[in-house]
Formats: structure tokens, C-alpha cells, sequence
């Protein structure tokens, strides 16, 4: 059996991979929609992407439109294979019948 990413495994993590990888190959989403999207605060959002920004798992893009600070996030390359690999471990454990090992 494959083993868990223990960087997309915490739920917060997960929520936040899932989300960006809804997206077209070169999505990016604006931080204020994903932090409504994974009902997290601005502190907490901002500390779990630099978690996944350091592994590699998504940029994230600051800028300016007018006065106004922009970040917008989207997923690497790295990140939506990190994640479609833990999708297939979470599925595997989902699929194995009750009292089996996988």
C-alpha cells in the first residue's frame, strides 16, 4: 500500500489541495475566495500555503491591482501529482473490504 503524503494529509491541507485542483492546469483562485472556500482564517490559510509553497506543492502569486493587494494561489505541477497520489491512497483504504489488509 502506498503511504499517506503527511504534508497534504492534515484536513485543512487537503481541503485547500482539492479545491486548487478543481482548477484548469493554470488556475489560480484569489486568497479570499479559497479562505471561504476551507472556512479558515486569514492567519491560519496563510500559514498551511507557505507549508505547501515549501514543499512545492503551489505558488502563489502577490501583486497590486490599484492600491489593493492581490494573492491569488494555484496549484504546481508537483502538487497535483503529490495530490492525485494521495487520492489513490485514501482510495485504496476505501476500497479495501472491512477486515482485509490493504
Amino acid at each position: 500500500m502506498a503511504a499517506p503524503d503527511e504534508i497534504i494529509h492534515q484536513s485543512l491541507r487537503l481541503k485547500i489541495m482539492a479545491a486548487l485542483n478543481t482548477l484548469d492546469r493554470n488556475g489560480q483562485i484569489e486568497f479570499t475566495r479559497l479562505k471561504s472556500i476551507v472556512d479558515a482564517t486569514d492567519g491560519n490559510l496563510g500559514a498551511h500555503l507557505e507549508t505547501l509553497a515549501k514543499a512545492g506543492y503551489v505558488a502563489i502569486e502577490k501583486r497590486f491591482e490599484g492600491r489593493r493587494p492581490q494573492t491569488r494561489v494555484k496549484a504546481t505541477a508537483q502538487g497535483r501529482k503529490a495530490f492525485a497520489d494521495h487520492v489513490s491512497y485514501l482510495r485504496e483504504i476505501l476500497d479495501t473490504p472491512k477486515g482485509q489488509t490493504p
